[in-house]
């Protein structure tokens, strides 16, 4: 059973939320504001897989509360929000979310990308059983892909689920350039549509995490008018 953390200071919403989850077998777990959502975190004697939060909120607003949970966590994280405009969506990107839900939510959209989000996150969280031992390297960065482990010159570095496999989508096939349509299909399952601003920030972030200096990467390069890929070394 997976154990669902739904923040949103409408009662009523997380409500209706934990009615749609609890029919596909969640155990939801409740928080009203940004502050109970952290501490809840921090102390459940649960697991917790996966965060649905909202962006408008007292005390601590899902903005803040996400950026102060990505210092130590990196469960799926999808952020609700009445505003469809892209400023807000790549907002919730831009500080560790893996994905967004506009209000008012289809609940079957909902339900979908909760399952999606939970199925990346148990594939990246589980050992490869059937598997041989995947190791992927290019020069300094390095990925065991049974361990779901990365390293750059041997120091650690802590990917998000979404991020993680886009990585390894590019560092098994170097030198392959992949559109940002094609990253986004075989990352999302779903047909890429305004995918641009959604891949071009998990790329960001990516670069951040394992270049020395993001601005002139060696290893995760841009064609231009093409796409991405993973320079071989």
């Amino acid at each position: 059973m997976y154990n669902v953390l739904v923040c949103d200071d409408d009662k009523e919403i997380v409500e209706a939320i934990d009615i749609y989850l609890s029919q596909e077998g969640c155990n939801v777990l409740k928080a009203y504001d940004g502050e109970q959502a952290v501490k809840l975190l921090e102390s459940s004697a649960e697991e917790i897989h996966l965060l649905l939060m909202d962006v408008m909120m007292p005390k601590l607003d899902g903005i803040r509360a996400t950026l102060k949970i990505r210092e130590k966590h990196s469960i799926p994280i999808i952020i609700l929000s009445a505003k469809s405009e892209d400023v807000d969506k790549i907002l919730g990107l831009n500080v560790g979310a893996d994905d967004y839900v506009t209000k008012p939510f289809n609940p079957l959209e909902l339900v979908a990308r909760v399952k999606s989000q939970l199925r990346r996150y148990t594939q990246l969280g589980g050992s490869a059983k059937d598997e041989k031992y995947k190791i992927y390297e290019s020069g300094g960065l390095c990925m065991n892909d049974d361990l779901k482990e990365v390293t750059v010159d041997g120091e650690p570095v802590r990917l998000t689920p979404i991020e993680y496999n886009i990585l390894r989508l590019l560092l098994k096939n170097q030198g392959r350039v992949f559109s940002i349509d094609q990253i986004y299909e075989s990352i999302w399952n779903e047909d890429a549509i305004g995918a641009d601003n959604t891949v071009a920030v998990h790329i960001r972030h990516i670069r951040e995490k394992i270049e020395i200096n993001p601005k002139e990467p060696r290893y995760l390069k841009v064609v231009w008018g093409v796409g991405y890929k993973i320079e071989k070394l």
